[in-house]
């Protein structure tokens, strides 16, 4: 089943803390390699806590981890990093800065 939702993504403290170990390490990685669902939308999807689903934008796609989180039913949140990147198109609108919220998500189940 596919489904779309909206994405936000943002700055958390464990992206921080690993930031500052570089960001090819280890627990920078873990801690931007994942996507946030609320349970409610993890049941529709058929999926449980833990599998991989494939994101689908305009600019790109990943796959990644589910967690499940407490944010509303049709968002989905990533922390800011490479795996966000690979989702967020190039176009700025003027402003210098790609949006990284309020992206139109494909979700599939792997």
């Amino acid at each position: 089943m596919k489904k779309f939702f909206t994405l936000i993504t943002g700055r958390t403290k464990k992206q921080a803390h690993g930031l500052h170990k570089g960001i090819g390490s280890p627990d920078y990685i873990a801690a931007t390699s994942y996507v946030e669902i609320c349970p409610d939308d993890i049941a529709s999807l058929g999926i449980i806590e833990g599998q991989k689903v494939k994101l689908l934008s305009e600019a790109g796609s990943v796959e990644l981890a589910v967690h499940s989180a407490d944010i509303p039913i049709g968002l989905l949140f990533i922390p800011m990093g490479p795996a966000a990147n690979q989702l967020v198109g190039p176009e700025t609108f003027g402003t210098g800065m790609p949006s990284f919220k309020g992206m139109q998500i494909k979700v599939s189940p792997l």
